[in-house]
């Protein structure tokens, strides 16, 4: 396995938190190691203890780290939320060589060009996606190395982020051991493992659900359109369960995975369980009919706000329809509610790799696809992200071998203790 090939991503969720390792081989991406844990600083998409959330990140990487048995040393990091602001930019450069052949350098000065706008000093720049590249008035070029021209423009758009709560991240993530190779920009990372070519370029919606919000995002002409996050997710259907069912939050999540139904039309009045209700021993009996009820008014309102926020970025149509990802999209008669509340064509998205087929790992995967493929665009270095210091047989050698030692050294001062003795007896008896 080459180390030089490796990339790892962090999701940092609301409810959990998700570290995916993937190897990246003749341009296809292999996913070899996943960590995942319980998300405890975190509330609504934004970090409230920073301890916490450093204690969360420890516990993900170390379980991805015993998968592939070695050391996570850098990852690429997506963030989120309404904080979120893109802008379009415009760069221009003379091309630098001699033989007027395009090269790296001359895409990262095109890049900083575009760079050279005034940003408010409360926000920060974290990424430049170029939507095409001009070389000497010829347009629509993706990547324009090897080419030859005297002039290269990039027209892109700069995505920036409030200092605080980027600097708040990045510090859980340094703290936690970790050096930060990348930020990357999560709804465009979902988006990139999510939709196809087709529903980018026709106009789509993708709707991501996880613990404590959703992130809607819109895509037409191939582009990123806008992002909004709403405080609303699968966080809030486990409190109504709670007071519904009066019962524990910890028992209410566990209702909701196993028995849950977002469709009330399809729920299965046979389908029954028992619960403990709060501040008794007493269990109470509910069928999947009565739960439902109150998944589906919480799921309705959920897609009502998506819908809110997709009209607010001024869309009022989408040919691709709305495509739907996240943890919370695992319930059964999500897509038929969806389809109900939207009167459109949706589907579900989720990664088609072994071991991560989830909705909730859509994103982290989509970090590990984006980031090689921006990287490249821009000609940035993003390997290695781990090394094999965390191979096990080698330190047990070292062990071993001291042990040995240590035995061979006890060993030594005995046999000489002995031969002392056998000589002093030798020297009374003669």
């Amino acid at each position: 396995m080459n180390q030089n090939e490796i990339l790892v991503s962090l999701d940092i969720g609301t409810s959990r938190i998700k570290v995916i390792i993937g190897e990246i081989m003749n341009e296809t991406l292999n996913i070899i190691g996943v960590g995942s844990a319980k998300s405890n600083g975190m509330k609504k998409g934004a970090i409230v203890d920073i301890d916490q959330t450093v204690h969360s990140i420890r516990t993900a990487v170390e379980q991805a780290e015993r998968m592939v048995d070695m050391k996570i040393d850098r990852v690429v990091v997506g963030v989120n939320g309404n904080h979120i602001q893109l802008q379009p930019c415009h760069g221009v450069v003379a091309v630098s060589s001699e033989s007027r052949e395009i090269g790296n350098e001359d895409i990262r000065r095109v890049i900083d060009a575009a760079q050279v706008v005034s940003v408010p000093p409360e926000r920060e720049i974290i990424d430049v996606i170029p939507r095409q590249f001009i070389v000497d008035g010829q347009d629509e070029i993706t990547d324009p190395r090897g080419m030859i021209g005297v002039r290269l423009e990039m027209e892109g758009m700069i995505i920036t982020c409030a200092k605080t709560v980027l600097h708040n991240t990045l510090k859980c993530v340094e703290r936690a051991g970790l050096e930060v190779l990348d930020v990357c920009l999560q709804p465009l990372a979902s988006g990139t493992v999510s939709l196809s070519e087709d529903e980018k370029n026709l106009g789509v919606a993708l709707v991501d659900v996880g613990g404590g919000s959703t992130t809607v995002s819109v895509f037409e002409e191939g582009h990123l359109k806008g992002t909004s996050m709403i405080p609303f997710g699968g966080d809030n259907l486990t409190k109504d369960l709670s007071i519904g069912l009066r019962t524990s939050t910890e028992e209410a999540e566990q209702v909701k995975l196993e028995h849950g139904h977002a469709f009330f039309d399809d729920a299965n009045e046979d389908e029954s369980f028992s619960v403990t209700i709060i501040g008794s021993n007493r269990e109470q009996a509910f069928n999947q009919l009565q739960i439902s009820d109150m998944i589906e008014a919480r799921m309705e309102e959920i897609f009502v706000f998506a819908a809110q926020e997709i009209q607010r970025m001024g869309v009022r149509e989408l040919p691709g329809g709305f495509v739907l990802t996240g943890g919370t999209m695992n319930m059964p008669g999500v897509l038929e509610l969806a389809q109900d509340v939207f009167h459109s064509n949706v589907r579900l998205a989720i990664p088609d790799y072994i071991g991560v087929r989830e909705p909730q790992f859509t994103s982290g995967v989509g970090i590990l696809q984006f980031a090689y493929r921006n990287a490249k665009i821009q000609g940035k270095e993003i390997f290695p992200s781990v090394t094999a210091e965390l191979e096990q047989p080698a330190p047990k050698k070292q062990k071993r071998a001291a042990t040995k030692q240590q035995k061979e050294e006890t060993e030594k001062p005995e046999k000489k203790k002995e031969s002392g003795l056998s000589n002093l007896l030798k020297y009374f008896f003669d």
